[in-house]
């Protein structure tokens, strides 16, 4: 697989593994603890087990294979998300793409904390809500929320978002009884991070 705009690693398509037991926990669970939270966060609440995580964690991981999850919008910018997993710099990286662009520009990365920009709650549902359905990548809107919800950096968020929050992960396979504690910890982490000056334009403005 090629992405113009990055050249690391070898690439491959990892939209399958979306469907695979432990891929939730696996992607957001270290992001679960607020800080306020007097319970350990555990794969259960995504509706996995630790069984299913250890055993996926192997192919997310895999230096051989770095999966990669295109989030693509009918208009505007999407998104790719990449396992960087070079030996010794394990990490995320986060690209924006955009159809009036021949590159896309990464924009952000994890590596045990995020750094770099992030977008608004409107700016992640406008990806997520519009797929381009002529484009390869994730379809599902709920899925493609919680692919991009790491770059969330919105102290100012939507009323609804809790809730919108707490269906997609249902849609993804979460239990209902734990789907709204679930996102009401995810928002608490991310909203709470440190990212860019708030003055900042937001990358999707072209700046």
């Amino acid at each position: 697989m090629l992405i113009k705009g990055y050249d690391d690693g070898p690439l491959v398509a990892g939209e399958s593994l979306l469907a695979r037991p432990g891929f939730w926990s696996n992607y957001l669970l270290a992001m679960c603890s607020d800080g306020a939270c007097a319970e350990r966060p555990v794969p259960e609440w995504f509706g996995d087990d630790g069984a299913d995580v250890d055993a996926l964690s192997e192919v997310l991981f895999d230096p051989e294979h770095w999966p990669v999850f295109r989030v693509p919008a009918e208009e505007g910018p999407g998104a790719v998300v990449i396992y960087r997993n070079m030996v010794g710099d394990y990490g995320t990286d986060y690209l924006l793409t955009d159809p009036d662009r021949a590159y896309a520009q990464q924009i952000a990365g994890w590596e045990g904390d995020f750094s770099g920009i992030g977008l608004t709650w409107n700016e992640l549902v406008r990806i997520a809500d519009y797929p381009s359905p002529k484009a390869e990548g994730v379809q599902d809107t709920a899925a493609r929320l919680l692919l991009v919800l790491p770059l969330l950096a919105d102290l100012d968020l939507a009323e609804a978002a809790p809730a919108r929050l707490a269906a997609a992960l249902t849609a993804v396979g979460a239990p209902q009884h734990t789907a709204s504690t679930t996102a009401e910890h995810l928002l608490a982490h991310l909203t709470r991070r440190s990212w860019h000056d708030p003055t900042w334009e937001s990358p999707l403005s072209g700046s």
